[in-house]
């Protein structure tokens, strides 16, 4: 009698797990072709206004950067403490008003000229500025370790769901708190940049720049391309300068400020259509200081004592104690860490968008979480990956379908990755620890 009963729930699981196979292939099908009808439509408009085109692409490089930087906090704090930090993306919003009050109210922006009165303005203009930058993420480090002392430390041997509530709990304590009138108001603000922001086209950059930017990313990417080669054949030096951070840095700045020439000035000459493609310096420093933040990272992360206590906690943290690494010491670094770039990612954000909310965070960090689930959670590459395609997603979206679809695509965007891949680009599939 119990052979019988059994043999009948293990046909219903098998009946269960076959039906869930279906639904999933159905689900995979209709959410493919309506990626296929997102992507007709917007090639179509595209092939009707390519100017408007590669415009798109320039912002939504811009806004996949931004989100870069907060999504490389999620996946920093997930792969260590297995925790999705929804209070990150307040995090951020912290870091855009510590930047408005350090500019509007102690002109911190201004102090080199204050000291030195005869100093170059452009040499002032960006020591102010990396100053108005390190001080936000002096703060936002200060507060992610705050909460991870005092919020999450506490809760680390209870069941994940623990972690998961309070850290909404701490996200809305944060958009709220920040919304008294006695703290940031609840009152949309203008945020004074601390440089001056101004247009950049391909008349304003003289031939022979462009030649000789255009053949130093060439030649970079070159030599990439033949490290990779001898590092795949075995040569351990070429692996070596493979790893490089600072070539790291060289092969993504040179790549992605090859693609913005290429999209402003060669674009419209070889498909012999005149549109007028611009680019703000603010822009080209959001991409600049991103990729430095993203090597310095890198850097930290592989090559330090702090990057391999971390590596180490995060494979296995009871061992890590074993060999003497103080778990908690590196947990509260990572929560610095993440801290410290969310804070520049919403200098950033608040430079190029000139405008700052209390619940300014909200969206954000949805949309860089979902950046990062995309690129791979834990893996920092899939985060800055996952960040861009969904900044050109979101810009691509609200420039050819209409506004109101950029979250929708957006999110969607998620759904489809999630049905085919769901370790994500970079993140490789789960297995058992021997």
């Amino acid at each position: 009698m119990s052979v019988t009963v059994e043999a009948r729930r293990i046909e219903q699981r098998m009946l269960q797990r076959r039906n869930g196979v279906v639904l999933n292939r159905i689900s995979q099908v209709v959410f493919a072709l309506a990626g296929i009808l997102v992507l007709y439509v917007v090639g179509r408009a595209a092939a009707a206004n390519l100017g408007v085109f590669f415009q798109q692409v320039l912002n939504g490089f811009q806004l996949g950067f931004i989100y870069a930087l907060i999504a490389l906090g999620y996946t920093m704090v997930y792969g260590i403490v297995k925790l999705i930090n929804f209070a990150h993306g307040d995090v951020f919003m912290v870091g855009a008003f510590v930047s408005f009050f350090t500019i509007s109210l102690l002109n911190l922006h201004q102090w080199p000229l204050a000291v030195w009165p005869g100093m170059n303005p452009t040499a002032a203009m960006v020591i102010g500025t990396v100053t108005v930058i390190l001080a936000s993420m002096l703060t936002c480090a200060l507060l992610a370790v705050t909460m991870e002392r005092f919020a999450y430390r506490p809760l680390r041997a209870m069941p994940r769901i623990a972690a998961l509530i309070t850290a909404i709990g701490v996200s809305f304590f944060l958009e709220y708190f920040g919304g008294l009138p006695f703290v940031f108001t609840n009152n949309y603000i203008t945020y004074p940049r601390p440089f001056e922001v101004f247009v950049l086209n391909a008349d304003m950059v003289p031939p022979l720049w462009l030649g000789i930017l255009w053949g130093m990313c060439g030649i970079a990417a070159i030599v990439y391309g033949i490290l990779k080669v001898l590092g795949n054949r075995g040569n351990a030096r070429a692996q070596a300068w493979q790893r490089n951070p600072f070539l790291q840095f060289g092969m993504l700045f040179g790549g992605f400020l090859g693609v913005a020439l290429t999209i402003i000035w060669l674009t419209p000459r070889l498909v012999r259509t005149h549109f007028d493609l611009t680019a703000s310096n603010a822009m080209l420093i959001i991409m600049g200081i991103s990729v430095i933040l993203l090597v310095i990272l890198q850097y930290i992360v592989r090559y330090t004592r702090i990057g391999k206590a971390m590596r180490a906690s995060a494979y296995d943290k009871p061992t890590s104690r074993l060999m003497g690494i103080n778990v908690d010491m590196v947990i509260a670094a990572t929560f610095a860490l993440a801290g410290s770039l969310a804070g520049a990612g919403g200098v950033l954000y608040a430079t190029a968008y000139n405008r700052i909310h209390h619940l300014m965070g909200i969206i954000p960090g949805l949309k860089s979480f979902v950046a990062a689930v995309i690129g791979g959670i834990g893996s920092i590459p899939g985060a800055f990956v996952g960040a861009l395609t969904i900044g050109l997603v979101e810009v691509l979206s609200a420039g050819f379908i209409s506004s109101p679809m950029r979250d929708a695509v957006a999110f969607s965007l998620l759904i489809i990755v999630l049905l085919i891949r769901p370790q994500g680009i970079f993140g490789e599939a789960p297995g058992e620890k021997v």
